[in-house]
């Protein structure tokens, strides 16, 4: 978790740094990221039509949709369909472009990868979400792997979160 720490105008002592409070935490009780049901994944390959990737993501009701290499399904990316209808729009892309152009590529090298698995405790997919592994940086969504990260699951949102919050009672 990374923190920043700052002092107060005219003082020389630091402030401790402030570790994630869940907003949640006592609706959670003990669940993880399978309880919220996440759908199946649905990954498509960089050369696959813009296309493709809109009627798969419509019919699913899909908001991103993963993308891996064709041959090694190594994860490559996502593609978040709000963006991709935006960039139809405006004439940025065409449904027949292929894929990579649009989407969005993994940084691996220089950046620390969050695991999230089946079994994540919900207060850590929350504090991933509101950027406490990502230096403040908040995340619409988690690429849901298996233990070894080998195989892409499913995606996670910050909104079946919520959605989860709201069926539990207090």
């Amino acid at each position: 978790m990374t923190a920043v720490m700052s002092q107060p105008s005219g003082s020389s002592e630091a402030i401790a740094p402030q570790p994630f409070k869940s907003k949640w935490a006592s609706r959670y009780r003990g669940a993880v990221v399978s309880d919220l049901d996440p759908p199946a994944a649905l990954s498509l390959n960089p050369s696959d039509p813009i296309g493709l990737a809109l009627q798969e993501a419509f019919e699913r009701e899909y908001t991103h949709l993963t993308i891996v290499d064709g041959t090694t399904r190594a994860l490559l990316g996502y593609i978040s369909i709000p963006h991709l209808q935006q960039q139809i729009e405006s004439g940025r892309a065409k449904p027949e472009d292929e894929i990579r152009t649009a989407m969005t590529s993994f940084q691996r090298k220089g950046r620390k990868y969050t695991a999230i698995t089946p079994d994540t405790p919900l207060e850590e997919l929350e504090a991933f979400f509101e950027g406490a592994h990502h230096g403040g940086q908040k995340q619409d969504f988690a690429v849901v792997t298996d233990d070894r990260r080998r195989f892409v699951l499913g995606v996670a949102t910050a909104a079946d979160l919520e959605e989860f919050v709201k069926r539990r009672p207090e």
